[in-house]
């Protein structure tokens, strides 16, 4: 894991961490709109403007090997010097089968293996 990375994942590590697990919190449910619970931080998911989702993710992903390959996914296509909430490029269908996959203890590694094609996983 590069340097930069690390220091990405310390920086949103910050957040107060929750002993309660919830992999997902849809905003809707939220009092207030822009409030995000401690132990969680706000991830823009999706391909484009128009499909891109708002989703509440505990920090616990941070150290999950299918989120931090989502990690490097966005720091490929933006860089680490991206301001504001993290941006993720995938699908939001993809974004919801990782947290699916996580929430139930399934033991996927990588992406590719999640989706079912036939690509050799790090």
């Amino acid at each position: 894991m590069s340097i930069s990375m690390k220091k990405l994942m310390r920086n949103l590590s910050k957040v107060t961490h929750s002993t309660q697990y919830s992999a997902l919190q849809p905003d809707s449910s939220k009092p207030r709109p822009d409030s995000v619970p401690a132990g969680h931080f706000p991830v823009y998911v999706g391909l484009d403007q128009d499909t891109t989702e708002k989703f509440i993710v505990n920090a616990e992903l941070l150290h999950h090997p299918l989120f931090i390959e989502l990690l490097h996914r966005s720091e490929q296509e933006y860089g680490y010097a991206q301001r504001g909430v993290l941006r993720i490029p995938v699908d939001v269908v993809v974004f919801e089968r990782v947290l699916e996959s996580v929430k139930h203890g399934e033991g996927c590694s990588c992406l590719d293996e999640l989706l079912g094609q036939s690509v050799s996983c790090r």
